[in-house]
């Protein structure tokens, strides 16, 4: 029976072959069909979703098997490595200890340029002509001796046969262009010498007036923590100063804010410090990434009576339960405000700390680090904006390359003989 159904096959015409194989192909797709279908539908159960997290979650920093397969020789050849790893990250933390005595060197270094930079804001200083000249740059406008040296080469092509034709059609058109270059120049002059005019009649202002305010509206980080009621008191602001801890005490740095006399407080200086560790850990040495921010401690504000924006008044209607009479209540309770900077969360001794006051506490860290690192050493470029540019720049180029990333994806899709386009 076994050699009938073999010589069955055997002489089976070779189209009907290729009905079963189609058959065949058929089948599978209908089988991957029901498949996706059926993953989709597990993805959508949230039930399953939380399932599979949690799996998912153990799984974190669980041991993948292969070290336990090692044989002990190799092992205990590994524990030598990691003990060299140790020794590594110690010799790490002495080299940012170091980065931190060339910051305290350079910091000094760089002050008086920064002391020069806050004089000319508040107008202690004024520049001298040789100081304020700055060269733009070289793409900008088209200056009217470049225009007049386009026009000469254009001229020169009358000795040429080829352009003796054009020369003469555009002769005329060239001279209108140099008198509108030259009429243009004229009028540049005369709307700088009007400008002037009206400068000099104008009360002349002092230094750069609301300098350091002006920094923060253009900084997203910080403009985020603005308040309309905090920009008046922040127009005070004269100087941002960074002082590092001295040598041989434990490494932090301080940012000290400087206010000229206002009428909200009676500070002068409002100060942030911020306490740093740079030794590796040791119940976890190997998660040693450099210096990283302990602490912070702010400053008490010292608020003239009702100028206090970091808290509010409200008031709140309360019915009497028996008797059926309102009273209004006045409560005091925190407000939105860039001062609340000054006041972060203590940490604790035990160092554990809400979530609330994790987020909190992690911002304002990214904060301090960033006006350390990018805001006092470069505020004029954060002032006109070029600082910001940079950054926008930076960013476009990341979203470019995922943008091209996509593209090769959208591709292999296509490419892909199964791909069935979405609709």
């Amino acid at each position: 029976m076994a050699d009938l159904d073999n010589k069955d096959q055997t002489e089976m015409d070779p189209a009907d072959m290729e009905d079963v194989e189609e058959v065949e192909e058929e089948e599978t797709g209908e089988d991957n069909s029901k498949a996706r279908q059926l993953t989709m539908q597990m993805m959508q159960n949230p039930q399953i979703l939380a399932a599979l997290q949690e799996r998912l979650d153990g799984l974190v920093g669980s041991p993948s098997g292969y070290m336990e397969s090692l044989p002990k020789v190799v092992k205990r050849r590994v524990n030598a490595l990691k003990n060299l790893q140790v020794k590594c990250a110690h010799i790490e933390a002495k080299f940012y200890e170091e980065v931190h005595e060339l910051e305290r060197k350079y910091a000094a270094l760089y002050q008086p340029l920064f002391d020069k930079r806050s004089d000319i804001v508040r107008a202690a200083y004024e520049p001298t002509d040789e100081e304020c000249e700055w060269k733009p740059d070289e793409e900008e406008e088209l200056t009217v001796s470049k225009q007049v040296q386009v026009i000469h080469t254009c001229m020169l092509f009358k000795y040429h046969r080829v352009y003796i034709l054009l020369y003469k059609l555009f002769s005329h058109s060239l001279t209108l262009c140099f008198g509108l270059c030259l009429h243009q120049e004229e009028m540049k002059e005369k709307a700088k010498v009007e400008e002037e005019k009206k400068d000099e009649e104008k009360e002349d202002p002092k230094g750069i007036p609301e300098f350091w305010l002006t920094v923060f509206k253009n900084v997203d980080l910080l403009s985020e923590m603005l308040q309309e009621h905090d920009e008046p008191i922040l127009k005070h602001l004269q100087d941002i100063k960074v002082k590092f801890s001295d040598a041989g005490q434990p490494m932090s740095f301080t940012l000290e804010f400087h206010f000229e006399p206002n009428d909200f407080f009676t500070n002068t200086v409002l100060t942030k410090t911020y306490k740093m560790r740079s030794e590796p850990d040791e119940s976890d040495p190997f998660s040693f990434d450099g210096p990283e921010i302990m602490g912070c401690t702010g400053c008490t504000i010292d608020w003239v009576k009702g100028k206090n924006v970091t808290l509010k008044t409200i008031k709140k209607k309360q019915k009497h339960k028996g008797r059926g009479t309102v009273r209004t209540v006045t409560k005091t309770v925190p407000n939105d405000s860039f001062f609340n900077f000054f006041s972060p969360p203590e940490v604790p001794e035990s160092g554990e700390l809400d979530e609330d006051s994790e987020a909190v506490l992690a911002a304002d860290f990214e904060i301090g680090h960033f006006i350390r690192e990018r805001i006092v050493p470069r505020a004029v470029l954060y002032f006109t904006g070029e600082a910001i540019e940079d950054d926008d720049d930076d960013y476009d180029e990341e979203g470019e390359e995922a943008d091209d990333e996509e593209g090769e994806e959208e591709a292999d899709e296509e490419n892909d003989p199964d791909y069935e386009p979405k609709v």
